[in-house]
C-alpha cells in the first residue's frame, strides 16, 4: 500500500547552499500536523494564529520561543536598535525564535501573499539582531472570494518565486538564509 505524499513543501535560499541542518526538524513538525493545517482544499480555514497554535508545543520542544497570544507579554520580540545603557529601544515581533539556531519563524495565512505579509516579514527580519535564518510558512493555496467568485491564491508558489528572484539577483542581498514552507 502506497502512503499518501505530503502536501508540505519547502525551499531554502540561497539555492547555492544546502539547507541548515535544523530545517529537517522544523519540516517534521509541519508534516506531523499536516492533517490540521494543510490548505490543499478549502475545508481548512485556520488563520495564522490557529496554525501557530497547532505547531506550538512541537516548536517549543525543538527549542523555539513561541508567541503565546496577542497580549504584549505573550509576544516574541527581537531587538533592532540599542540606546543608552544598552537597552533595546526598537524591537520587532516574530512568531517564534530559536536562540541557538538564530532562526526566526513567521506563520502567515490569508494575508501571506495577497496582504503583502511575506514582503513585510523579509524586510523586518533583515533588521532584527541575531536572525541568521528566517522561516516563513505560507498557505500552499489560499481560498477566498473576489467579485462573488471563488479565487485561489497560490501563496507558496508566489513566495518561492519571489525568494528565488531576490536570492538570485545581485542588486539586493538579505543578511540571512531563508526557508519558505508551504502548508
Amino acid at each position: 500500500m502506497m502512503s499518501k505524499q505530503s502536501t508540505i513543501r519547502f525551499a531554502c535560499f540561497p539555492r547555492t547552499q544546502p539547507p541548515p541542518v535544523f530545517i529537517s526538524e522544523v519540516i517534521k513538525v509541519f508534516k506531523s500536523h499536516e492533517g490540521d493545517i494543510a490548505t490543499h482544499d478549502n475545508l481548512n480555514s485556520l488563520n495564522s494564529d490557529g496554525v501557530l497554535h497547532q505547531l506550538r508545543s512541537d516548536l517549543v520542544t525543538l527549542g523555539f520561543e513561541v508567541e503565546a497570544g496577542k497580549k504584549r507579554n505573550q509576544k516574541i520580540e527581537r531587538p533592532v536598535f540599542f540606546g543608552e545603557d544598552g537597552v533595546a529601544e526598537v524591537r520587532y515581533e516574530v512568531d517564534a525564535y530559536h536562540v541557538k539556531w538564530k532562526c526566526g519563524l513567521e506563520v502567515e495565512a490569508g494575508r501571506g501573499w495577497l496582504g503583502n505579509a511575506f514582503y513585510r516579514d523579509l524586510i523586518l527580519a533583515s533588521l532584527m539582531v541575531d536572525v541568521d535564518h528566517l522561516i516563513v510558512a505560507v498557505a500552499n493555496q489560499y481560498w477566498s472570494k473576489a467579485g462573488g467568485k471563488d479565487f485561489i491564491s497560490k501563496d507558496y508558489d508566489y513566495a518561492k518565486k519571489l525568494a528565488d528572484t531576490i536570492y538570485s539577483h545581485r542588486r539586493l542581498a538579505f543578511p540571512y538564509g531563508l526557508t519558505v514552507v508551504g502548508y
